[in-house]
């Protein structure tokens, strides 16, 4: 396994490392609970800075060719895919993620996301059209704010960096405090495409204090962020006072319909492929298994077989499946989540509160299964984000559609059955986005949700025009 990330640390303002003057955050391996970094607590006037560096470049950078924008963000993913073992090997490092996950969805995905975004461009994206006596332009939006998540901590920066910069916006990042290391590793190759001073900033540092200076800032355009309801909620609140456009992705609850002519087996096997992968951490995890009340049992059980095939241990091993919980704070709140499920009458399949044997150091979890899960029950309505299934029983397809959606959350969902009785029952779902029957990853497919998992979409055409302004010229 290649070595985790040894790039500087500091923020990126106007094209130049900044190492900032205040306290710094140090980054925890979540595996051992040694220190292996640390990033400089940014400020308000750093916020500033950085802000006001993207201001400058936005003028010229909107006026660039498509092209040579386009061309820009091929090499920012060519970039990534050069470093796609030192990138996974952070990520693993600085929040637990198995390597082999690491290296085939972290450091692999984003190559394919920017890449997409570049064919895009290049593949002839209508910037105007012809309506009536009007014609209708796109434009870049301006300074945009990237605000991004600790449980894919590239992943998500590419998702909003690469559209934005095609879009011809300038950017300043903040990545999460919690593993900040590979964004350090992005803004290398940032760099290394050779985009102008300002158009790409970074600056490290809290969500209370960076977070907050950015969504406020009246020079900023726009905010992007992906993290938790609560946190999008402050998000949009703050922002508010600019009458700046806000894009949320946020938590979710999302269910796996299993219909009554489903291959079971497949259904409770993908379904825990959609649940455990990066410890249960992922915004769009299939939490909810919905199974018919006369095939229960058998999925209960099929379910307990999948999950002893999901090994928790060392992340950097090549065999594990699940690793430590990022932080702490995160595997209490896990290990909470789970006393609270037993406490209100759910049972315990497979796993448990306690800590996996011989894992004495690191901030491990059980994978856990709940059975006698009810819809009111704490475990069935909150976002766990860690290694966690409630099966549920249901009736009919009526009352399996009718849970499905009794959540305040809509990010993502999946269905399996007969084809075309899953594809109807995918079209009831109030949630962004549907597998159906295991359907394949898309990585130029809208990802984003309904309800308080957010608003806008990420990724592809609808990505990019998140970044646009659209202007009507009367003639």
């Amino acid at each position: 396994m290649a070595a985790p990330t040894t790039s500087r640390t500091d923020h990126v303002i106007g094209g130049e490392y900044v190492a900032g003057a205040g306290e710094r955050i140090e980054v925890v391996d979540p595996a051992t609970e040694q220190v292996i970094g640390s990033v400089p607590a940014g400020t308000v006037q750093e916020v500033d800075a950085a802000v006001a560096a993207a201001r400058a470049a936005f003028d010229d950078w909107a006026a660039r060719p498509v092209e040579e924008r386009s061309a820009a963000v091929r090499r920012i993913s060519e970039g990534i895919a050069r470093r796609r073992d030192e990138i996974a090997a952070t990520v693993t490092a600085e929040m637990g993620s198995p390597i082999t996950f690491a290296t085939q969805v972290h450091a692999s995905v984003p190559v394919a996301t920017s890449r997409g975004i570049a064919d895009l461009l290049d593949q002839g994206y209508e910037w105007s059209e012809e309506s009536g006596g009007s014609l209708i332009v796109r434009e870049p939006i301006g300074v945009v704010a990237a605000i991004t998540p600790w449980n894919y901590p590239l992943h998500q920066v590419v998702a909003k960096v690469a559209p934005a910069l095609a879009a011809g916006c300038t950017v300043v990042l903040k990545p999460s405090e919690v593993a900040p290391l590979t964004a350090a590793i992005f803004a290398e190759v940032v760099a290394e495409a050779g985009l102008p001073a300002g158009v790409f900033n970074l600056v490290h540092g809290t969500g209370p204090v960076v977070g907050e200076a950015l969504a406020a800032h009246r020079d900023v355009d726009m905010v992007s962020f992906t993290g938790s309801t609560r946190a999008g909620r402050r998000v949009s609140e703050v922002a508010a006072r600019t009458v700046k456009r806000v894009a949320l992705e946020l938590g979710g609850k999302s269910a796996n319909v299993v219909l009554d002519d489903a291959d079971l087996a497949k259904a409770v096997k993908l379904g825990a492929a959609g649940c455990f992968p990066n410890g249960g951490q992922s915004c769009n995890a299939l939490s909810r298994m919905l199974v018919p009340e006369s095939r229960y049992a058998e999925a209960v059980e099929l379910a307990v077989g999948a999950v002893a095939k999901y090994t928790v241990g060392d992340p950097a091993d090549e065999t594990t499946r699940i690793g430590p919980m990022v932080s702490d704070v995160q595997r209490d709140r896990v290990v909470d989540y789970i006393r609270q499920g037993i406490a209100e009458g759910a049972s315990v399949a497979v796993g448990g509160p306690d800590a996996p044997e011989g894992l004495d150091t690191g901030y491990f979890v059980r994978p856990t299964v709940f059975t006698g899960v009810t819809p009111d029950m704490t475990i069935a309505r909150e976002e766990i984000f860690g290694p966690v299934l409630s099966i549920l029983p249901y009736r009919d397809e009526e009352e399996a559609i009718a849970i499905a959606n009794d959540s305040e959350y809509g990010l993502s969902g999946a269905v399996f059955g007969s084809d075309e009785r899953a594809l109807a029952v995918a079209r009831r779902l109030r949630t962004g986005q549907v597998a159906v029957n295991g359907g394949a990853v898309d990585p130029n497919a809208p990802f984003g949700g309904y309800k308080q998992s957010g608003n806008g979409r990420e990724f592809g055409r609808h990505g990019l025009e998140e970044f646009l302004e659209v202007k009507a010229i009367l003639r």
